[in-house]
């Protein structure tokens, strides 16, 4: 290939994904970026709301800087069709404004018990010990009116694009999950579909996860690729992510929650009933998430298949030499994946 051909390839690749992401920019005010959050116009996602809140001097230390006139990096939202604004980047920032310039109504919202009292401070000194209301209405009304860069992108842009951009400007104090992001990104039925299902108590028993992936998505993730590799495994390719974020954007827009429910729960009672410990190897206490999307997408599919897979003694081929190789080693590869799957599918059948 000659370098002119290169040249072309790289101006048109840069082109066609440049046309993906559309962004706006704003200037807000304080007040106005306060107000917005208190009525929902900013939304900031359950996902968020876990992440860390800065210690007070952190957060002083951002007040002086707006009082300063200094500039902060800018708050990063998505565009919603309704209108609304989705938090991506900034939720420490936002935090820390609410704290100290909110309301007692808007502080209780988000879970503020008293505002913030400025400390730490080094070129505004004689703020430190200050609450907002201690301060001269001239001050107050300052800091109110200063403006605020706001990023935006469109509700125009793609929605692998938007899942992208989280992932990137995800640097808050702990780190979302792909669920959290995925959850944040493709919100709506089939999310809380995820989120509901991830409540059953036969899941639970089956899926045996560490204390803390209880409840950084992790589940709904399972169950997530529990319909993936059901429904949609001819489009696997080698990345997970990628797979399971093109399932769940065509999963919100179709998909028949009543029959995939009927299926989820028929696969999880019986597996409940046949694998009393759960999906686990050997001595070993946790699921191993290649062991569960085997096991789970087997089962699903034997019985989607008219086979009863009761008494199917489960327990006593689930540390067998050929299941354990088709769940070690490159286990993501796509040989390998819809081997182990279809293997456990013929044994659920009865057919191995």
């Amino acid at each position: 290939m000659n370098g002119k051909n290169i040249m072309k390839d790289f101006i048109t690749q840069l082109e066609q994904e440049t046309r993906k992401v559309d962004f706006d920019s704003f200037d807000i005010s304080v007040k106005e970026i306060i107000s917005m959050s208190y009525d929902d116009i900013i939304d900031v996602a359950p996902e968020y709301q876990r992440q860390f809140r800065w210690p007070a001097e952190n957060q002083s230390k951002l007040i002086e800087s707006v009082f300063l006139g200094i500039p902060v990096p800018s708050l990063f939202m998505a565009a919603n069709r309704d209108g609304t604004w989705e938090l991506i980047d900034g939720v420490q920032r936002l935090n820390s404004l609410i704290h100290f310039a909110g309301s007692p109504e808007q502080l209780k919202k988000f879970s503020f018990e008293s505002p913030l009292v400025l400390k730490d401070l080094e070129i505004l000194s004689e703020f430190n010990g200050c609450t907002f209301d201690d301060l001269p209405s001239t001050l107050k009304l300052k800091f109110s009116l200063r403006p605020l860069k706001v990023t935006t992108l469109s509700d125009k842009s793609d929605m692998k694009v938007r899942f992208d951009l989280f992932e990137r400007l995800n640097t808050g104090g702990i780190k979302l999950t792909d669920q959290e992001i995925r959850a944040c990104v493709f919100r709506g039925q089939f999310n809380d579909f995820l989120t509901e299902l991830s409540l059953n108590q036969d899941f639970n028993a089956v899926v045996n996860l560490p204390d803390p992936k209880l409840n950084d998505g992790t589940k709904q993730e399972l169950i997530l690729k529990f319909f993936a590799y059901k429904n949609n495994r001819d489009e696997f390719d080698h990345s997970v992510v990628g797979f399971l974020n093109n399932y769940m954007a065509e999963s919100v827009k179709s998909f028949d929650y009543s029959k995939e429910r009927k299926i989820f729960e028929e696969t999880f009672s019986t597996l409940r009933k046949e694998l009393p410990s759960g999906i686990k190897r050997g001595s070993r206490k946790n699921t191993p998430y290649n062991l569960y999307e085997a096991i789970a997408v087997g089962a699903a599919e034997a019985i989607e298949a008219g086979f009863d897979i009761t008494n199917r003694n489960v327990v006593t081929w689930i540390d067998d030499a050929e299941l354990t190789k088709l769940t070690s080693g490159a286990t993501n590869s796509k040989p390998r994946v819809f081997s182990r799957i279809n293997y456990c599918c013929e044994r659920f059948k009865g057919n191995v």
